[in-house]
């Protein structure tokens, strides 16, 4: 399309369009973006995300947990080989007996205690690595059963903003990548802003199929003037 500088709007003004709104294919018939929330792992499974295997959060807990119990193991065995029992637990053992449970440094001890329980728990039962996207997995293809494939957010946001630049009239282009929304800003110096949103669009649509993806996300795109210096 040429260049339309007879319409061009002054200021701030964009245009944007919604998550998920299909953009128009070149025969004018919308679709190009229609399927931006479908799952399309075609080998009939569901993707799921990947497991981190958090080594520094159990070599820590390991460690404590370790260094805790031959701590006390030590302390029960010397007691029972008739030696006094450390200060430490004689004085453990009496603060326990004697403080009231509204005390203040007991609330404290509980809700430490409480905190490094549910954040070992959310731990366990979180898959982290949300930088990584499941990609489909390969199907007709014997001994590929197994395989999995994942793309990093950012290497799929630069792959993105340079589709994205390649949209004839945008100056600039940002991209965020999510898991489930990726989120594009451009600004376009030259032609008509719903021209450059509709290009970028469709262009961004067929770039976000073309990642191969398992799970689809929605696009949302905004189109914007440079302001003014």
């Amino acid at each position: 399309m040429s260049a339309n500088t007879s319409r061009q709007p002054t200021g701030d003004s964009d245009l944007s369009s919604g998550p998920g709104q299909a953009a128009p294919s070149a025969d004018g018939t919308p679709g190009a973006a229609e399927g931006a929330t479908k799952v399309i792992d075609r080998s009939g499974r569901s993707a799921h995300r990947f497991w981190s295997s958090r080594r520094i959060p159990a070599a820590l807990a390991a460690l404590l947990s370790a260094a805790a119990v031959a701590f006390l193991l030590y302390d029960v065995v010397a007691v029972r080989a008739g030696r006094n029992a450390m200060r430490w637990r004689r004085r453990l053992a009496e603060e326990l007996a004697t403080r009231p449970l509204d005390d203040v440094w007991m609330i404290v001890g509980a809700a430490v205690a409480m905190a490094l329980g549910l954040w070992l728990f959310l731990l366990a039962v979180t898959p982290g690595l949300r930088r990584l996207l499941p990609m489909r997995r390969p199907t007709g293809i014997p001994g590929t059963e197994d395989v999995r494939a994942g793309l990093d957010r950012r290497a799929a946001a630069l792959v993105l903003r340079d589709r994205a630049m390649q949209v004839p009239g945008v100056q600039s282009a940002q991209v965020d990548v999510g898991r489930r929304k990726v989120k594009a800003r451009a600004r376009a110096h030259f032609r008509d802003l719903e021209e450059v949103r509709v290009d970028l669009d469709a262009e961004l649509s067929e770039a976000v199929t073309s990642l191969g993806l398992a799970r689809q996300p929605t696009l949302a795109v905004r189109v914007r003037r440079p302001k003014k210096g």
